[in-house]
């Protein structure tokens, strides 16, 4: 402490000097560290910078380009049963194609007939009577006279494969509802034979009374149904009866006033007049009539034949010969040589996506191993619910979507056109 007290004194200048450079030396130093700081946060702010979008990912479900068609009989053929099926599943058809024969085709066949036969005779019997001749007006009913027996034969023909349809219906029925009755009847005698077991173990005091009431209630249930079935196979045989014995009914009365005709131009042949303007007139409107009657039994016969409306391949099945064509119709029908995606955006999404895009399509579900190319044709104008669903137990199955249709080319096309509904990933490049 003396040596201290001992050291000289720095003057009042110095001092200042030493803390104007302790103070310019602190400043350096804060400027500096400031300085990397920011370089630090500027570095972090680079570095976190997000990158932009470059695809658009959604699920799909792969469809022909048109419309599924499901083809089905007129409608003014209501409850129309298949008579023969003409494709198969997987068939390419062609516009115009009949696909399937309806089970009235055989008759409205016979009509045709009867129709085209109906022009010749009036056909004729205009010729006939144009020809003026007392001979040309024997002839004229000569031909009047075939025409009856051909009205007749015609008649014939169509009453008894009306006849044999009912009869045949009624075969089916009858077979049918007996094996129907057979099986229940089997049924009913097992339930009396456990019924009698159980009553005897009852007796026995080996069950208890609700258990044997159990047997009692399914024997009385057995011997209900095999009574219905009875029932139901008495009124269809009834029914089917009363109509063939009414279809031959009118085919007799038809046939008697056939006959009749036939009778009464026989007997007017020795009575034929002079030819009139009026009997040429009133021929070739029966000309006329029977022309139209012809065309009208060319649509009928159309009717029966289900056609394929354009080009295209046969997905699936609805109906099979024997069986009535229900509300799916008969086939369903499709253009499947121009597939497509039809991918679900998000409507989040859906601002990225533009027409002439391209996307890259995978199956979700393994049906097709490679990745295939595809180019977005069509943004749809209504947002809904999301309709294919992901194999994710937490996906959003109330997402908005807007579906996107994305185009195959013919090549990709063949490749999927097997794989109607088959979901599919869809990556849109932007």
């Amino acid at each position: 402490m003396d040596k201290l007290h001992k050291l000289p004194k720095l003057p009042l200048n110095n001092k200042l000097i030493i803390a104007f450079c302790l103070a310019g030396l602190a400043l350096v130093m804060g400027t500096t560290i400031y300085s990397v700081n920011q370089a630090d946060i500027q570095e972090e702010t680079e570095t976190i910078k997000p990158q932009p979008i470059k695809a658009v990912t959604a699920l799909g479900r792969i469809e022909p380009q048109g419309q599924m068609i499901q083809l089905a009989p007129s409608p003014d053929l209501g409850g129309s049963k298949i008579a023969q099926l003409l494709v198969a599943e997987g068939d390419r058809v062609t516009a115009g194609q009949t696909i399937a024969l309806l089970d009235n085709h055989r008759r409205a066949n016979a009509v045709l007939e009867v129709a085209r036969q109906e022009v010749k005779v009036a056909q004729a019997d205009l010729a006939i009577i144009k020809a003026g001749a007392k001979r040309g007006d024997i002839n004229a009913q000569v031909a009047n006279l075939q025409r009856y027996k051909a009205e007749l034969e015609g008649e014939i023909v169509a009453n008894e494969a009306e006849v044999a349809r009912l009869q045949a219906q009624l075969s089916t029925e009858r077979l049918e509802k007996q094996a129907t009755t057979e099986r229940l009847q089997a049924e009913l005698r097992n339930a009396a034979s456990e019924f009698k077991r159980y009553q005897q173990l009852a007796q026995q005091e080996v069950i208890s009374a609700s258990e044997l009431d159990s047997r009692r209630l399914t024997l009385d249930t057995a011997k209900t149904a095999v009574a219905e079935a009875q029932a139901s196979y008495n009124r269809t045989r009834t029914t089917l009866q009363q109509q063939i014995n009414q279809a031959q009914a009118i085919a007799l009365q038809n046939k008697n006033t056939l006959q009749q005709q036939i009778s009464q131009a026989e007997a007017t042949l020795d009575s034929v007049g002079e030819v009139r303007d009026v009997d040429v007139i009133k021929a070739q409107a029966e000309v006329d009539k029977a022309i139209a009657a012809l065309r009208q039994a060319t649509e009928d016969l159309e009717l029966t034949k289900v056609k394929a409306p354009s080009d295209g391949q046969i997905i699936k099945i609805n109906a099979y010969p024997g069986e009535v064509v229900g509300d799916d119709g008969i086939v369903e029908f499709a253009q499947t040589s121009k597939m497509m995606v039809i991918a679900e955006v998000y409507e989040s999404d859906i601002g990225k996506v533009k027409v002439g895009q391209t996307a890259s399509i995978t199956s979700e579900t393994g049906s097709f191993a490679e990745e295939l190319n595809g180019e977005v044709r069509q943004i749809g104008l209504k947002i809904g619910k999301q309709d294919v669903l992901s194999t994710d137990p937490a996906a959003d199955v109330d997402s908005r979507v807007v579906e996107v249709e994305i185009h195959f080319d013919p090549e990709t096309s063949s490749r999927v056109s097997h794989l109607t509904n088959s979901k599919a990933i869809v990556k849109i490049n932007l």
